[in-house]
């Protein structure tokens, strides 16, 4: 009787170990390239959300200068307040924040400047403000009204 030795078609060790390295250096590419897309994608957000933000206050303080016939400013207390014949707002300009009544705007104040006509001033009257936002980046935010008569004969 003869004994035949049947052989199994099958991928030899080599081969094998081969595939292993080639599937292990595309799954980490992979995860890097992962990593990164990550990165980009955080950095997006965040500098949407400080935009986002600066928005918010440059329309709120646009609002209220429009919307307010008179508006005082205290250096010592880095304060604002609006008044109408309806209501009055507060603004607190803090180094890191910026809060009005209850909302507050996440964003690093630079330099504030309150005018009066051209002049600037420590406290007082105000009719326009400039405000620097931002640490690395600034963003200028220059808010103005119309002063009414009642503005310069109370002065």
């Amino acid at each position: 009787m003869s004994k035949t030795v049947k052989k199994i078609k099958a991928f030899t060790l080599q081969e094998m170990l081969v595939v292993l390295l080639i599937t292990a250096l595309v799954v980490g590419m992979a995860f890097s390239v992962l990593r990164l897309v990550q990165l980009q994608m955080h950095g997006i957000t965040s500098n949407y959300e400080k935009n986002t933000e600066q928005r918010l206050l440059y329309q709120r303080l646009w609002m209220d200068f429009n919307a307010h016939d008179r508006i005082w400013y205290q250096n010592r207390d880095r304060a604002l307040l609006l008044v109408n014949e309806i209501n009055e707002i507060n603004y607190r300009f803090h180094e890191d924040m910026v809060i009005r009544e209850l909302d507050t705007f996440y964003v690093e104040v630079f330099q504030l400047n309150p005018y009066f006509g051209t002049v600037s001033i420590d406290k007082g009257e105000i009719d326009a403000i400039d405000l620097f936002i931002g640490k690395e980046n600034q963003t200028r935010l220059f808010m103005y009204k119309r002063n009414g008569a009642t503005s310069y004969i109370n002065r």
